[in-house]
């Protein structure tokens, strides 16, 4: 059976999408461009989002004090040796990646783009630190190369979004993605399932609210509890504060997910996977394909897909 996106999968699928969209083998290598935060240099507030300790983010390469340059390059040699011809996406992913003046901007993405094997960017941030300049800029160097903006909107209510200390609501988001997919850039999306306080519903009904959006990708990942966050540190001494899913209750989560959510809409990632030195819990033991494996298998045995009930 082939579906919506043209192949056997039965969800729509980031690698394909990837093949779909370049005639050539691409990939992401993280920098960590020295962005803040409104969140933590109070402007919004301090301290973070309870969930987060931006140490989850990096790979060991992206070392404080490391140019951008330096970071691409040992990135690229890395990943080279398995792939010599492929081509690389900066991924700016610590922090607010928008979270600056435009010339400031400007200088660390050109300096991302200047190198010979970058072919475009994917810059991570939050729906509250973009504006009109910016994302007039970012359509200009769309022309040339290839631009990906993605917002933390983290979960569609706004009681959670307070409840985390996120400094905005699920309206920003929106505006955000909206704006971003009018000047023509690709928009991805990122949504924590399981947050403290989210019934199973709230999580369905992300679904039904991220397919209202012109959104080409989406993340989501398991509520992950780890050293140095707020939330971290709540659950070691309290553990019976957060809720947190058994494996086979959060790929059950992902498949009935799944079935709401807008076909066009590609996945990027169903989990994510924390430093083993920072993860308190949940401790599954599972990598990212086996994880994926385990999903396909449970929308076959249901004989379900992405989107089959999606209004």
């Amino acid at each position: 059976m082939e579906y919506e996106w043209g192949h056997s999968r039965r969800f729509n699928d980031y690698s394909s999408y990837i093949k779909r969209s370049f005639d050539e083998r691409v990939q992401k290598v993280s920098v960590d461009a020295g962005f803040s935060c409104p969140n933590r240099d109070g402007s919004k507030g301090v301290g973070g989002c309870t969930f987060c300790n931006n140490s989850t983010f990096n790979p060991s390469y992206c070392g404080e004090g490391n140019s951008i340059t330096h970071q691409i390059e040992t990135g690229i040699n890395f990943f080279s040796p398995k792939y010599k011809t492929q081509h690389y996406l900066a991924y700016f992913q610590a922090y607010s990646n928008t979270y600056e003046s435009l010339e400031v901007l400007k200088a660390r993405y050109q300096e991302a783009l200047n190198h010979p094997k970058i072919i475009g960017i994917v810059i991570g941030t939050r729906p509250d630190c973009v504006d009109d300049e910016l994302l007039g800029y970012l359509a200009e160097i769309n022309k040339d190369y290839h631009v990906t903006i993605e917002y933390g909107v983290e979960s569609t209510n706004d009681a959670t979004l307070k409840r985390i200390n996120r400094g905005h609501g699920f309206q920003e988001g929106v505006d955000a993605i909206v704006k971003s997919s009018k000047a023509g850039l690709k928009v991805g999306a990122h949504l924590i399932l399981g947050l403290p306080g989210e019934s199973e519903e709230d999580i369905y009904n992300h679904a039904r609210e991220m397919s209202k959006l012109p959104l080409d990708y989406l993340k989501l990942h398991q509520l992950q509890l780890v050293r140095g966050s707020v939330m971290g540190e709540d659950y070691l001494r309290n553990p019976s504060h957060i809720k947190l899913y058994e494996v086979d209750e959060y790929i059950e989560l992902v498949v009935n997910f799944l079935e709401l959510l807008n076909p066009e809409i590609v996945l990027e990632r169903f989990i994510s996977q924390s430093p083993r030195e920072l993860l308190i819990a949940p401790k599954w033991g599972l990598k990212n394909f086996e994880f994926v494996a385990k999903v396909e298998k449970r929308l076959k045995d249901r004989d379900t897909w992405q989107g089959r009930l999606f209004q």
